[in-house]
This record gives structure tokens, C-alpha cells and sequence, in this order.
């Protein structure tokens, strides 16, 4: 059995299925360069976790070999669907979407390449079923192509193969007072949208957690729709965390308690996965 501490993994995603708790995230050692598949782990504890299982691995025929970040796991209509990150030398970064029968996998591709449009760079596509059961995908329009990162809301197909509309744009990462402007390899400057994740609250908001740099490092940050609905603009909240850690996303326990699940520090090799209790939620 492993500790978190023991698990090299960024961008951690935590998925409760009856009592059993299972850990997705971007492998650490192959995250910035050519990558092969995703792992899963499973608990019963949150404490002690097993061995990384294969759920993921590509054959040689799957489209992308580089740029495996930030995979997602969620359930709809008793199958598993897998939204990540993915690149190849002759596609843009754009989230895909996998499915399977089993937690566990094995995840086989189920939309045609990248769901994201292809003209853009995009990456961590999440999903969300707004309260008629409509599926959207919410993702960032990469930093490093809009300059001003941005996070849309995409209409997704019934079956969750494709596009079902036009997205809508929901907010730019330069909105939130502590984000801070970054330079990148390149000499690009300009501010870092990552890690969209929806979540409603007791009180009935709809809240977006996301990811950029402040002046403490990394951080989460937290912003809600001005109307409660998806296709709206959100407006910024309070950081919910900023000692150099993100890429966060909310779960509940089996005893009802809401965590606030992500990685820490932002610094390779050493990020691990982190739960924090955010009893605000409960």
C-alpha cells in the first residue's frame, strides 16, 4: 500500500464509486514530454492507497503521444467516461474524451479526437450536467495561444462524442485581483487559466474552482456565476488556496464531508496529491 506522499501524480481527480475511493491524475515522471497511458489507484481510507493500476494505455493507435495531463472520471447514465488533455505533433492540445465500463477501465478514445475546437490550444476539460441534465464541458483556452488564459463553456452531444453547440466564454484568468502575470519560455507574457472544475453549493451557487499564479506561487482560486447558470459570466471569489498548490476539484466522503483534493507543491518531482477539509461546502 502507498501514502499520498509516495505518489508522484499531478492535477489529482478523486472519484467515490459505492466504498471504494479511486485517484486519477498526470503521471509526474512523463508529464512534460512524450507519455504513454494513465494510472488509477484505489483506497478505502483516503489514507492507504494500492498500487497504480492501468486504466489507460495507448496501443499505437491512439492519436496523441505527449501532453497526457489532467484526467477526470465521471459517471452518466452507469458508464465511465474519462475527459484529458492530449497532443501530438499534428494536433493541437485539445481534451478528448474516453469511455468504459469500470472505474478501472479499461478506457477505450469515444470522441473523434479532441472535443475542444481545433484551431485553439486547450486543455483540462471537465464535465458539468446543469440542472435539465445537459452536458457541457468546461475548459481552458491556453494562456500560451489567448495571452489572457480563458475558460469556456462547451455544449457537449447527448452521448458525449462531440460539440452540441457554440461555447460560451465564462471568464478571463486576469479578472481575479490576485493573479499574477508570468513569462514564458518562449518570452510570452501573459496569465494562466488551468483546471476548471464545477461544483454546486448547499446555498444552490455555481461555482467554478480554477487555477493561476499569484505572488505566493500557484494557487486556487474560486469564482461563481452571476446567475447560478453555466452559460454566464462568473465573477471572482477569495482564493481557497494559495501555498503554491491547484489543479484542485471538490469531493464528498462516504461520511458526508467535503474535501478539496489537489497538488502540492508545483514544483517537479515534488508535487503529490493533497486532501484539504473545506467544511464552507458542507
Amino acid at each position: 500500500m502507498l501514502s499520498l506522499s509516495e505518489i508522484h501524480l499531478r492535477d489529482p481527480f478523486v472519484l467515490l464509486v459505492q466504498d471504494t475511493y479511486y485517484l486519477y491524475g498526470t503521471r509526474g515522471a512523463t508529464c512534460w514530454g512524450p507519455a504513454t497511458g494513465f494510472d488509477v489507484y484505489e483506497s478505502r481510507d483516503l489514507v492507504s492507497w494500492s498500487d497504480p493500476q492501468l486504466c489507460f494505455e495507448n496501443d499505437g493507435t491512439f492519436w496523441a503521444d505527449r501532453n497526457y495531463w489532467a484526467p477526470e472520471v465521471h459517471v452518466r447514465d452507469g458508464k465511465y467516461y474519462l475527459f484529458a488533455s492530449f497532443k501530438s505533433e499534428s494536433r493541437r492540445r485539445g481534451t478528448a474524451i474516453l469511455k468504459a465500463d469500470s472505474p478501472l477501465g479499461p478506457f477505450r478514445p469515444w470522441s473523434d479526437g479532441p472535443v475542444t475546437p481545433a484551431e485553439w490550444e486547450c486543455l483540462d476539460g471537465t464535465y458539468f450536467a446543469d440542472d435539465e441534465g445537459r452536458p457541457y464541458m468546461v475548459f481552458c483556452h491556453e494562456w500560451v495561444q489567448a495571452g489572457d488564459g480563458e475558460i469556456w463553456a462547451l455544449p457537449l452531444t447527448e452521448d458525449l462524442r462531440g460539440p452540441g453547440g457554440r461555447p460560451t466564454l465564462l471568464f478571463r484568468a486576469s479578472e481575479a485581483a490576485w493573479a499574477k502575470e508570468v513569462r514564458h519560455s518562449s518570452g510570452m507574457s501573459g496569465f494562466v487559466t488551468d483546471g476548471p472544475f464545477l461544483w454546486r453549493d448547499r446555498a444552490g451557487r455555481l461555482l467554478c474552482l480554477w487555477s493561476s499564479f499569484s505572488e505566493s506561487g500557484y494557487t486556487q482560486g474560486l469564482a461563481v456565476s452571476d446567475t447560478g447558470k453555466i452559460n454566464s459570466h462568473f465573477s471572482q471569489l477569495d482564493p481557497l488556496f494559495q501555498g503554491d498548490g491547484g489543479h484542485g476539484m471538490l469531493f464528498t466522503t462516504r461520511e458526508g464531508k467535503t474535501l478539496l483534493a489537489l497538488h502540492t507543491p508545483n514544483r517537479s518531482p515534488l508535487e503529490r496529491p493533497a486532501f484539504y477539509p473545506c467544511s464552507v461546502f458542507d
